[in-house]
């Protein structure tokens, strides 16, 4: 009887252990088939998120002198747009100018006619040189030598717009080679706009018929600018560009400092990451114009000061580049400073 009962209970624990184990198997394989089931829904590798960061970054100017460049020099009245990166996976870095371009909404810029004479004569295998533009409002003269069998002088006259597409307009309306009307057999050497200008020529120079279109964006250097072109004219010394409805805004801020206001988006400069960005800089001098060059920027920030507002923001006032001192860069603080509570702090630093 008792070896019965024993037997009894040993069978009842291997059943329950088995009722067990069966339902603990059932529950791991379900729940391994629903995962499976939502991985096979989704892809391999997932895209990371859309942030704001990667947004563009609202930008403002008030009489800045942009340096694109050793050759070129933009003079930016007024700017009112986005700085918009080129390539999604890169921020747009004061270091790297072909990493953004400005798209402008309202903005009237300037360059010096010298300054884009001697930028066009750099150009590598243009079939024009010795280039000379001149000209009052819409009028343009252009003076270059091109070489058809022997150098010749030539001389362009016409006017100058704005086109589609953030375009140039110029409309060529008389040709003059060696002070004579182009007639009989000079008209043989092909002197006309399409021969003046072929297409293995200037990049971002093209022709149709009796007019030259020159798109900036391929012509001048980095950081590009995009945007509606709605009028061009010369204003000598310079070549004049106004986008959007901008008529007003140079009169309306003209007593405002000089500045460069980025806020929003992404920006990297020198080692410096900063994001949601509120950074504004500012001439500290009484000069016409806050000179910034992009390639000499850093200079101008450890010869400048700077201030942290309560937003996290920066504000940081900037000497022009011809304002920098010839000596060497700003002291460093060192660690046998640190050590030594008593010793003064650095001249540039106390001066700050």
């Amino acid at each position: 009887m008792r070896a019965r009962v024993v037997f009894i209970i040993s069978a009842l624990a291997i059943l329950l252990i088995s009722l067990w184990w069966r339902s603990v198997s059932i529950r791991s394989s379900t729940s391994n088939s629903t995962s499976g089931a939502i991985a096979s829904t989704l892809p391999a590798s997932m895209p990371a998120p859309a942030s704001a960061d990667f947004g563009p970054t609202k930008v403002k100017a008030h009489n800045l002198l942009l340096r694109k460049g050793p050759n070129f020099r933009v003079y930016i009245r007024w700017l009112r747009g986005e700085l918009v990166r080129t390539r999604r996976e890169i921020d747009p870095s004061f270091d790297d100018p072909e990493s953004f371009f400005i798209n402008v909404r309202t903005g009237v810029l300037r360059a010096n006619i010298g300054d884009l004479n001697q930028y066009l004569n750099t150009i590598q295998n243009s079939p024009i040189r010795n280039v000379a533009l001149s000209g009052d409002g819409n009028q343009f003269k252009l003076k270059a030598t091109v070489h058809k069998i022997i150098p010749l002088p030539v001389e362009l006259t016409g006017t100058i717009m704005a086109a589609p597409d953030n375009r140039i307009q110029m409309h060529i309306a008389k040709i003059n080679v060696l002070r004579v009307p182009l007639k009989g057999l000079l008209g043989r050497m092909n002197v006309t706009p399409e021969g003046l200008f072929r297409s293995n020529g200037t990049p971002g120079v093209t022709v149709s018929g009796d007019d030259i279109f020159l798109d900036t964006q391929k012509l001048l250097p980095p950081p590009h600018l995009r945007g509606q072109l709605t009028a061009v004219r010369i204003v000598n010394p310079d070549l004049e560009e106004t986008y959007g409805n901008a008529e007003n805004a140079v009169t309306e801020f003209e007593q405002w400092r000089n500045f460069l206001q980025l806020s929003g988006g992404t920006i990297d400069f020198g080692k410096l990451t900063m994001r949601h960005v509120d950074l504004i800089m500012i001439d500290i001098s009484n000069d016409a114009w806050f000179d910034l060059d992009l390639a000499h920027y850093q200079e101008q920030l450890v010869n400048g000061y700077t201030h942290m507002t309560p937003e996290a923001g920066l504000q940081i006032f900037m000497p022009d580049l011809d304002e920098l001192p010839h000596t060497k860069a700003n002291q460093r603080i060192s660690m046998e400073w640190l050590k030594n509570r008593n010793a003064p702090p650095p001249a540039d630093v106390a001066a700050k």
